[in-house]
């Protein structure tokens, strides 16, 4: 998940100047309470599991790097939260489309979501925004990207407490290191549907060469990853029941009856911890499109995510500043590299 790309530019409006003012702050804390990991290794500051998931951070870098991955200083210094999640994110989308909110930055590009470093600033602008008629959607994040702006630290909420805690965590630092090795201002989507993918693979990838396809810890991971995918394909269904609904002639206040009734069902068949609307589903899409066409555009790059990532290089200058269907996309690159 991206965040804090816009640290460094004031916005004119009162609410975009106190974004960005609590985005500098909340980096700035987590600089200043970064610990070197190595240090923290060394002089025994740290027991029990989460010494064991620190001490898997430089293979998982350099199993990284060896795939394709940019090196980068991110993920060498350790910060433990007083809170249980690093940020709050914050999206909005019309009630009656899929057309989510943006909110744009000078250098960094359009974003669909924001994220807050205190849930009150967060439950504040949730609440503007509902008090506007969007949908509204907010969720607490276990980690996050600075794209390569700062270097990111690993932050205690990355680190699960079950025996899928490795599996995880692989998959959040490959993910958020995608996005340090390939990201397009302004297109959201594009790079986290991405990151989800590498993210996603790698993970596996790296669990089934560190300590095998049959160890507990990979099974309990691969267990996981299959109950996300299912919730996947619920939130998808639901998505394209409620496309068809809004593209349909019928009055407005039918289809909020019928978007109600669809979006009951998804919560008591996923039972999602917090209410489902369109800004729930839009984050859906900006993480999970394009997936079957990035798999084959990896198998015709023989596996090689180095030549993935160059092959994807190529929709730079057509992706930025434009709105596009992110499988014709990447079924639109003529060859890999």
């Amino acid at each position: 998940m991206l965040a804090g790309l816009a640290l460094m530019w004031a916005l004119t409006g009162c609410t975009m100047t106190r974004y960005v003012a609590q985005a500098a702050a909340g980096q700035e804390e987590l600089g200043r309470r970064a610990v070197d990991i190595d240090v923290l290794l060394t002089g025994h500051h740290v027991e029990g599991k989460t010494r064991v998931l620190l001490s898997e951070i430089a293979d998982l870098k350099k199993f990284g790097e060896a795939h394709g991955l940019r090196p980068t200083p991110n993920y060498t210094t350790y910060v433990r939260l007083d809170r249980p999640s690093v940020a709050w994110n914050v999206s909005a989308c019309a009630p009656l489309a899929f057309r989510p909110k943006t909110w744009s930055f000078p250098i960094a590009g359009s974003f669909t979501s924001v994220n807050w470093f205190h849930k009150a600033d967060a439950d504040a602008f949730a609440k503007d925004l509902a008090q506007q008629g969007w949908d509204v959607d907010q969720r607490g994040l276990g980690a996050y990207s600075t794209a390569g702006w700062f270097h990111d630290p690993i932050v205690s909420s990355m680190l699960s407490k079950g025996p899928e805690a490795r599996g995880r965590l692989a998959n959040v630092v490959l993910h958020e290191s995608t996005h340090a090795t390939f990201f397009v201002p302004g297109q959201s989507a594009l790079n986290e549907s991405v990151a989800n993918f590498v993210g996603d693979r790698l993970a596996l990838d790296y669990m089934n060469e560190r300590i095998g396809n049959d160890a507990s810890e990979t099974r309990a991971y691969a267990e996981q990853e299959r109950h996300g995918r299912e919730r996947v394909k619920l939130l998808h269904d639901t998505y394209v029941a409620l496309e068809l609904l809004y593209a349909s002639k019928i009055p407005a206040d039918e289809k909020r009856q019928k978007k109600a009734v669809l979006l009951q069902k998804l919560q008591s068949e996923n039972r999602f911890s917090r209410p489902v609307n369109n800004a729930t589903l839009i984050q859906y899409r900006t993480y999970n499109s394009g997936q079957e066409e990035l798999a084959a555009l990896l198998v015709s790059c023989d596996g090689s995510y180095a030549r993935f990532f160059r092959a994807l290089e190529t929709l730079r200058g057509k992706a930025a500043g434009q709105s596009f269907e992110i499988g014709a996309m990447v079924t639109s690159i003529n060859a890999c590299r």
